[in-house]
């Protein structure tokens, strides 16, 4: 088997040598062999898991996530039903973010609409009256 440098395994799997370290010391994957020189040498056996690593990253699964997740595996567990669970919590926090978006862009809208409202009746403020006039979350 031949064993890959820091670098041939990063463009291997489209990661940056700092990700490949990273990774490492953060346990995801086994600490790799040294050279003499004190170069990190990976076997092909890294490449599979790095793979996944990236993968569960595009899925937006942080490094603990994903830490968890291959521990499992590597305890011989199935770890699917943690991903679904991670998955669902990922997508829950997602809908509280567009939720909270929306409620954000009505706010901006109504503010915009306020402010050509006013600049229609010419309506000065003390600093900005497109801002004075905007409801207070505190505002009963």
């Amino acid at each position: 088997m031949s064993m890959l440098t820091v670098g041939r395994v990063a463009k291997q799997t489209g990661l940056s040598p700092k990700a490949v370290r990273l990774y490492e010391a953060n346990g995801l994957i086994d600490p790799p062999e040294r050279t003499p020189a004190g170069y990190r040498t990976y076997s092909e056996n890294a490449l599979p898991e790095l793979h996944f690593i990236r993968q569960a990253q595009t899925l937006g699964l942080s490094l603990k996530e994903i830490k968890r997740i291959l521990d499992l595996q590597r305890q011989g567990q199935q770890p699917c039903e943690l991903v679904t669970g991670l998955l669902d919590e990922h997508l829950a926090e997602i809908n509280r973010r567009i939720a909270d978006l929306q409620a954000l862009r009505e706010t901006l809208q109504a503010a915009r609409d306020r402010a050509d409202q006013a600049a229609g009746r010419g309506e000065p403020g003390v600093i900005c009256h497109i801002i004075e006039s905007v409801p207070t979350q505190d505002s009963p």
